[in-house]
């Protein structure tokens, strides 16, 4: 379990003063031009020794891609971007810290915008935000105010930061969907390359990192990287921030050591799962584009990036979803199918007509009006669009329907089975598997 002394987010739940005065209290803003005055090589090497992976779900050495910016400008601005655009269903993280402990993430894109040169920031938020809006654009009117970040800043290091509100589109979480949204376009991803550090916003060296990724930069950099790399297991470093809903009793967001077990983060932060652990049936561990888990994976699942990826799952945004055995499991992963569908932009034929038939098979399916040849039609279908699409939604919604398939395949046939012997039962009214 995590110690009270090595938390980097400590006012996770908004008990305290989430300005600048308590932001400073906490230790926000201590000592952060002896961080700049050791130079732009000595915080990212920091950074990288850190092990500090990111924090968006796709698991990348922050260090690493901070070092990709071009070391000397050729005469374009170098930006730093944020992606706060939080989409993914079952994942509340980022909008804790930008609500009650927004200075970390304003001093944290400071020291990541030195680190490559980048001498304007942008935080890109999700539209639905309206009070995560409020206070962080509040925050950075204080940090402007004290003279922390803007011109002639007392860090000698000039910096301004700007605060974009997205319309709601979940594919502007894509980095390269977000520039196009923030330069005024059509939220889609790009090709690549050109990757965004070399041709990103307007064409610009880009770094694009996730809130979290950014809001413990400061703190690693004070404690140092052998702190950092001390906690959690190799290459699976540092503290995480676990979202745990669904059927557990206590639903919560808690900072935890990375590799915790999945058993011991229900029981200890979450008050275990409803009904008992006996009464698990399966775990979505990362928010909702990763595959889920039955209970038999779970009894000793280290929740990192590596022990879920050797289970063909992933640490994702860390969200963990709980169903219980009350759960109609492909009714479930229906629900999950028609969100890709709806938020696919369209751009590539496999994610635009995939995603739509995959969810009219799971919908058929959650009520036994399939046959069982098509499970596995509806498998080799994730396959063609898993890895065929320009971004990873179209693997996001591949990834959940796969899982559904390893694991309870079983329940999809018994369902089938049930629907023949009783196809029309008298009085029944057909009920759709999700929104239509």
């Amino acid at each position: 379990m995590l110690k009270d002394e090595d938390r980097i987010f400590r006012n996770l739940y908004g008990f305290e003063d989430w300005g600048l005065k308590g932001a400073k209290k906490r230790g926000a803003w201590r000592g952060t031009k002896k961080l700049l005055e050791k130079g732009r090589d000595w915080i990212i090497e920091e950074i990288k020794a850190s092990g500090l992976r990111g924090r968006g779900g796709a698991g990348f050495p922050t260090g690493l891609k901070w070092s990709f910016m071009p070391k000397e400008s050729d005469g374009r601005p170098h930006y730093l971007v944020v992606n706060a655009d939080e989409s993914e269903p079952g994942t509340c993280k980022d909008r804790e810290i930008m609500r009650h402990d927004p200075h970390l993430l304003i001093e944290g894109s400071l020291i990541a915008s030195f680190a490559m040169g980048a001498h304007v920031g942008y935080i890109y938020i999700r539209g639905e935000f309206i009070h995560e809006r409020e206070r962080l654009q509040a925050a950075i009117d204080e940090a402007y105010d004290a003279k922390l970040i803007g011109k002639n800043n007392v860090h000698g290091y000039d910096f301004d930061l700007y605060l974009h509100h997205g319309a709601g589109a979940y594919i502007c979480g894509e980095e390269t969907a977000l520039l196009e949204s923030l330069e005024g376009k059509k939220g889609q991803p790009r090709l690549k390359p050109p990757f965004p550090a070399n041709a990103g916003l307007y064409g610009a060296p880009t770094t694009v990192n996730n809130v979290e990724s950014i809001a413990v930069a400061p703190d690693i950099l004070r404690r140092g990287a052998s702190w950092f790399a001390g906690l959690g297991r190799p290459n699976n470093t540092g503290t995480k921030l676990f979202c745990i809903s669904g059927h557990v009793n206590r639903p919560c967001n808690v900072e935890e050591e990375m590799g915790i077990t999945l058993k011991e983060l229900l029981e200890r932060h979450a008050g275990g799962v409803r009904g008992g652990w006996e009464n698990l049936l399966a775990v979505i561990p990362g928010g909702s584009s990763v595959r889920c888990l039955p209970q038999d994976c779970c009894q000793s699942l280290n929740m990192d990036f590596d022990s879920l990826a050797a289970l063909k799952s992933g640490l994702g945004t860390a969200a963990v979803i709980v169903m219980d055995k009350s759960t109609d499991i492909i009714r479930a992963i229906a629900r999950l199918s028609y969100f890709y569908k709806h938020e696919s932009c369209g751009q590539c034929t496999p994610c635009r007509e995939g995603t739509g038939w995959m969810y009219r098979v799971l919908d058929r399916m959650a009520r036994g009006e399939a046959e069982k040849r098509e499970i596995d039609m509806l498998l080799e279908v994730t396959y063609q669009v898993e890895g065929h699409t320009i971004c990873a939604l179209g693997d996001a919604a591949a990834w959940p329907v796969q899982g559904l398939i390893t694991h309870f395949r079983h329940v999809i046939e018994e369902r089938i089975d049930q629907y023949s012997a009783n196809p029309k039962p008298e009085g029944a009214v057909r009920e759709p598997a999700a929104a239509e």
